[in-house]
């Protein structure tokens, strides 16, 4: 194999996996806390600082980076102790794989991976994120933990269903599954004018992905399984680094499925009407990558907005909004698009 294709793709792992997710995953943790601040009107985090300097908050985050990583390394008692120290790391890792296929501009420059297949690698990928979280529960040998994973579990698969389901009917639309093809389908018009973008054929199934997206996620409104006033949690026996791993992991997950929306919803790094081909080259494509990089971000403080909003729900509120309400409406949604794909 050519060895500067190698390095190129080397190169590209660091940017987007590493750079790219985790500083994004890090920063989420300061603009949580600066927009739950705002919501609330409190000041919100400025009490860590160098010689008086508090950065608005920034140095939050590397404070938390610290403590994590000096805080005693506690292991239950009659824990699996190979299990346990796994668990946090199936918890980060299929986020940042899930980045090898999404594609951050246009040409094979600007992903790691173009597989024919990327979204339903995506939904493979991210799959696994649900051993994460039993497991964590399960091998720490405490009921409340193995509570919190069995909820988690749930959860999970639960919403998992709805949320395959909503992107059935871009791949109708499209006629593929590889995001590379379905970004290129969106930079056509309708009616010579209107750009394709998911959020204009499919509005119903982007809110219901979403929806279903952060439910996955574990976020609140839909964050049963860390149900702190319960004193249960699938990382209720976590400390240190490990813990820190599964806290950082749901943040990276917030930009994963801010990425996984642009790219299916908002045109991917298509501008409207502007080199909907992606061929322009120079600064054309460098706007391109930054009006994707923008639109991860805006669904990024989407998702905070929505997780400072709206309170938080019941364990059977969580269950029954995925299996009486998503999963019919999703559903629906499909037969109601292959109806018009065909009458087309």
């Amino acid at each position: 194999m050519d060895l500067t294709f190698l390095l190129l793709t080397l190169v590209k792992i660091v940017l987007i996996c590493f750079v790219f997710a985790m500083i994004m995953g890090a920063l989420l943790t300061w603009v949580e806390r600066k927009l739950s601040a705002a919501v609330h009107d409190r000041v919100g985090p400025n009490r860590a600082s160098i010689m008086g300097v508090t950065a608005m908050g920034l140095l939050h985050p590397i404070a938390d980076m610290i403590k994590a990583f000096t805080k005693e390394d506690f292991v239950p008692a009659g824990a699996n102790k190979a299990l346990f120290a796994l668990a946090p790391m199936l918890a980060m890792v299929p986020p940042l794989v899930v980045f090898a296929v999404v594609p951050f501009g246009p040409g094979p420059n600007f992903v790691i991976a173009p597989l024919d297949t990327g979204m339903l690698f995506i939904l493979a990928i991210g799959g696994l994120g649900i051993y994460g979280a039993a497991l964590g529960g399960w091998a720490s040998n405490n009921s409340f933990a193995l509570l919190g994973s069995l909820r988690a579990a749930a959860q999970m698969i639960s919403y998992e269903v709805s949320m395959g389901l909503n992107l059935v009917g871009i791949f109708l639309i499209f006629g593929t599954v590889s995001l590379s093809q379905i970004v290129l389908g969106q930079g056509e018009l309708l009616w010579g004018w209107l750009p394709m973008w998911g959020i204009v054929l499919q509005p119903v199934a982007f809110i219901l992905f979403l929806t279903a997206s952060m439910a996955e996620n574990k976020r609140a409104p839909f964050d049963l399984p860390e149900g702190e006033s319960e004193i249960l949690g699938y990382n209720l026996e976590y400390s240190s680094m490990r813990f820190a791993l599964f806290f950082l992991s749901e943040f990276v997950e917030i930009v994963v499925i801010a990425a996984v929306a642009a790219t299916l919803f908002f045109g991917g790094w298509q501008i409207p009407w502007v080199d909907p081909q992606g061929t322009a080259g120079g600064w054309i494509t460098a706007g391109q990558v930054a009006a994707f990089v923008g639109k991860v971000v805006f669904l990024c403080w989407v998702q905070m907005m929505i997780r400072w909003t709206l309170p938080r729900f019941r364990y059977d509120q969580v269950m029954t909004l995925g299996w009486k309400y998503l999963l019919p409406l999703s559903l629906a949604n499909i037969v109601v698009t292959a109806i018009v794909v065909a009458m087309l």
